[in-house]
Order: C-alpha cells, then structure tokens, then sequence
C-alpha cells in the first residue's frame, strides 16, 4: 500500500475537520453572492496572507526578487501584493465554480490564442497531453478544457486535508473533469491517451520520489516532473502547454502553445529537452503575468549538487551552507 493511501485511511483530525467545516461555511455564503463580489472577497482574504499574517512572505519577495533582480524593491513589494491577491482570488474561483455551468465558465473567457494546436493534437488520431503550471487560474483551465468538450482527465496530488481534497475533487468532476492522483497516472495516463482522451498536467513542482529533470526557469536549475515528456515520446502524443490569465477586467485570456521537440534517438535527452522547452514558455508567460504565479511555493528547493552558490535556492539565508535535496 503507497504512502498515499495510507494517509486516506486514517481519520481526520480535529484541526482538519474545523478547517474543513469553517472553510465549507465560507464558501457556502460566498456562492450566494454575485461572481464578481465574491471573487473581491477572495481577493482582500488572499492579501491578509501577505500582511498582516506574512504568510511565506519572505518566500515569495525573494523568489520574485531573484527572477526579476532588475526590479525596485517597491515593484518587487507590489508583485507579492498582487500574488496574494491572486491566490485568494483563485481559491474563491475554485469554490464557487460549479454554480457557473459550462456555459457560465465559457463566458468568463474574453480571448483564445492557438486554440488550433489542440485541434491539431485531436486530429492525430490519439489523445494528447495539456501541460502547465501554477500560474493564472489552473483550476479553471480544466474547467475551460471540459467545457469545450475535450472532458479530460486531470492528474492532482494529495493534499494535507483529504477532507477538502475531496471536497476539491466532487467539484472537479461536476465541471466534467476525470481526477487521477499521481501515484496511479502511470497506468492510467498510457491507457487514457490510446483511447483518445486528453490528459491535463501541472509540471512545475518537482517533489520527491517524482521522476524530474533539472531544467533553467529564470536561469537557475529547477527540479521539474518529467512524466508528461515520456508519455509524450512513448505513445507519440501531442503536448500543448496551456495557460489560463486574468485580465484587468476580471475576464481571462486562455493560451496554447506546442511543446515540440525534435527526436535524436537518445531518449532521456529528448526529455530533457521537452521539460526545458516546456519550462521556457512557462516562463515567458510568467514575465508577462509576474503577480498570477504560485511564488509561495519555494520553486527551486531541490536543485543538483553541483549548483554554483549564486544560482542556489534564493530563500535560504546562507546559500554557501546548502545542502542539495534530492
């Protein structure tokens, strides 16, 4: 029996169960409120993470700091405001986004860039792989996926609270997603793509025990899952990288792109190169949208042994004391 479940079989605890129940209230009044003010809402809770709580403040400043050392310390204070922000946004977003319909989540989208390349990736005769990060709002991503029709299976790892990963999970599958925890999306993602279904990914936490390559995102090596660039290579199946942006108005521009790499006959050199490429434009669109990127997440935690120390993970206090996480 994995580690996982495991960690399904035990009972909540009671911290787990008063987050729960009280995050469960929230949102239950949350849905009574028109999209817009309830999403304000989410925004004003997102920013208290930043002050007065301070959340992994120090985290998210250091890391914005160090992929934009160009920036003033004030632009760099304003991005992390603008993080939390986003973040409270996005969780609000996600609550409530069953009482949407398809329609309803169609109708927040203001603009599609390649949509073509998802189209191409249907006609092969396959399924294909949809790839991102946690950048913009990726729980309506698949919402978006699902309602026009593609009804993809999403791979999602488990979460502190099963309570709320539940929870998460009932309100994905009643936008028309098919969840897949990663500990079983070896078999599942092989047999999905011969049918001919989509399989959506979030790529951009490389954590332990996952198969990853070490690839540059803002120029220091970053541990990054793997497992979308094998299948891809092994079943022959298309990769689009896939994005979902707020905009100002509070509406949101959905991007594809495709994630090609040309085949040399050494297959872990292939990966690597898809990861690289797949990094590079989530990167892209990073610079664009700073403020709409998971920065509380420590991205680059676990690097190689061999990292120089001014390439090294910008959150420890003494990168000349590091030690190298696997």
């Amino acid at each position: 029996m994995n580690t996982y479940e495991e960690r399904r079989k035990k009972r909540p605890t009671f911290s787990h169960l008063a987050e729960f129940y009280s995050m469960r209230a929230a949102f239950a009044g949350l849905q009574k409120l028109p999209w817009d003010t309830a999403c304000s809402i989410g925004e004003r809770l997102g920013a208290l993470g930043r002050w007065p709580l301070q959340i992994r403040r120090h985290v998210v400043e250091r890391q914005i700091a160090a992929a934009f050392p160009e920036l003033a310390e004030d632009t760099v204070r304003a991005i992390s405001l603008g993080c939390y922000r986003h973040l409270g946004r996005n969780a609000v977003e996600a609550a409530i986004l069953p009482t949407l319909g398809q329609n309803g989540v169609l109708s927040l989208v203001d603009r599609v860039d390649g949509w073509e390349h998802v189209e191409a990736a249907m006609n092969g005769g396959i399924g294909g792989i949809m790839v991102g990060g946690h950048h913009g709002n990726w729980e309506l991503m698949g919402a978006y996926l699902a309602a026009r029709g593609l009804r993809p299976e999403v791979v999602v790892r488990g979460m502190g609270n099963r309570l709320f990963e539940d929870y998460l999970n009932t309100n994905r599958e009643k936008l028309g997603l098919t969840v897949v925890h990663d500990t079983q999306a070896v078999r599942s993602t092989v047999k999905a793509i011969r049918d001919g279904k989509f399989v959506a990914i979030l790529a951009d936490q490389g954590v332990l025990g996952l198969a990853s390559s070490f690839v540059p995102f803002f120029g220091r090596p970053a541990k990054t899952a793997r497992g979308f660039a094998v299948f891809a290579l092994r079943l022959n199946a298309a990769v689009c990288f896939m994005d979902m942006l707020r905009l100002p108005d509070g509406r949101f521009r959905v991007v594809f792109e495709p994630v090609k790499v040309e085949e040399s006959g050494d297959r872990d050199r292939d990966v690597d190169a898809m990861v690289a490429r797949y990094s590079e434009i989530l990167e892209k669109w990073v610079r664009e949208y700073p403020s709409q990127y998971f920065w509380q997440h420590r991205r680059w935690r676990r690097q190689p042994a061999e990292t120089p120390p001014e390439l090294r993970d910008p959150t420890l206090k003494d990168p000349t004391a590091w030690t190298p996480s696997r």
